[in-house]
């Protein structure tokens, strides 16, 4: 699977299936290599935040800075499994965990305040004010039972978004 001339064998695609937890159908497994190799433009078997850049819908992702830490000089194996939280199949503690690193953006187990509030910022841009933003955070986390100086663990995480109903699915094209 490291060359990036050699095909997928049999084993290669139950190997990542098996590392996505099923997330992907075999044939979307093999959409997905092909789609790796068409970015991974330097042949190296692994994937740059450059050309993770060279996506224009990736480019205009207001997240996309954030994403590219996660995402940056990832092989195939570890782009599946990137891409396993946006599968229909994905459950719901798989896409709150995604979210969680998105948000925990030094990586400590934890998301603050002030993390949040960086996501709404890189989300809304100028459409609200950062009173307004405040006001949404501070509402959010007080239903959730929640202060403002509380630093949030995977668990804390997970109670407050548990009963959502997260739409967080790319269709992944077979041939």
């Amino acid at each position: 699977m490291g060359n990036t001339s050699s095909m997928l064998t049999q084993y290669d695609i139950e190997e990542v299936q098996q590392h996505c937890n099923g997330a992907f159908s075999q044939q979307e497994i093999v959409s997905l290599y092909q789609r790796f190799f068409q970015l991974d433009r330097k042949g190296g078997g692994f994937i740059s935040a450059e050309e993770f850049l060279s996506v224009p819908e990736f480019a205009v992702n207001p997240l996309s800075q954030r994403l590219l830490r996660m995402l940056d000089g990832l092989n195939f194996k570890e782009f599946v499994a990137f891409l396993s939280a946006f599968s229909p199949r994905a459950c719901l503690q798989q896409k709150i965990e995604f979210i969680f690193r998105v948000y925990d953006s030094d990586c400590n187990g934890k998301v603050t305040y002030s993390d949040v509030l960086n996501i709404l910022r890189d989300l809304t841009g100028q459409f609200i004010s950062e009173q307004q933003r405040e006001q949404v955070l501070s509402h959010v986390l007080e239903e959730s039972g929640y202060k403002k100086d509380a630093a949030l663990s995977l668990s804390d995480f997970t109670k407050i978004l548990d009963n959502s109903d997260l739409k967080m699915e790319v269709e992944v094209p077979v041939d």
